[in-house]
């Protein structure tokens, strides 16, 4: 059966929107990636700060995964599809998952800052695609998403330093 035409009536250039969707598109993997990571080290954490990191693993796992809906449909708006499956996912991350039996908190923290940090430079990168097509709807939306990231990488930044 050949499946419906999914485009989405949009008055942006459909080859300009192939760039922010495909942009958005890996942030939203890069997004599903860095959600799962968090919840993983928020089960696992240990050691003398156990309730910290675990409360704000927590609190970070959720306020990525928030995103991730307005990230979708945000590429569905713009005449795009996006992703339908965590295979589909691992073909677009570029944050490493991390399998390790034993991580300590200290390398959690700053394996999650750096993730963060990764996933700023795809959101501008992802605002670059963005006014390069006119779209300044998500131009605008990304600008939350990129303060949002920081925020988290600084959180981990300062719960790591030592002294």
């Amino acid at each position: 059966m050949t499946a419906p035409n999914l485009k989405t009536p949009t008055d942006l250039r459909s080859n300009a929107t192939k760039s922010v969707a495909e942009a958005l598109n890996g942030v939203l993997a890069d997004s599903y990636a860095l959600y799962f990571k968090t919840k993983n080290f928020h089960w696992h954490v240990s050691g003398p700060h156990f309730r910290d990191y675990h409360l704000m693993f927590d609190e970070q796992a959720t306020q990525i995964l928030a995103t991730t809906d307005a990230i979708a449909e945000r590429v569905r708006k713009t005449g795009n599809t996006t992703l339908r499956s965590i295979g589909d996912i691992s073909r677009h991350q570029s944050i490493k998952d991390n399998d390790a039996e034993y991580v300590s908190a200290a390398d959690m923290l700053n394996e999650l800052r750096e993730d963060n940090l990764r996933l700023v430079e795809s959101l501008r990168a992802a605002k670059t695609a963005a006014t390069d097509a006119g779209d300044n709807a998500t131009e605008g939306i990304v600008d939350d998403w990129t303060d949002q990231a920081e925020e988290r990488a600084w959180f981990l930044f300062e719960a790591g330093r030592n002294g």
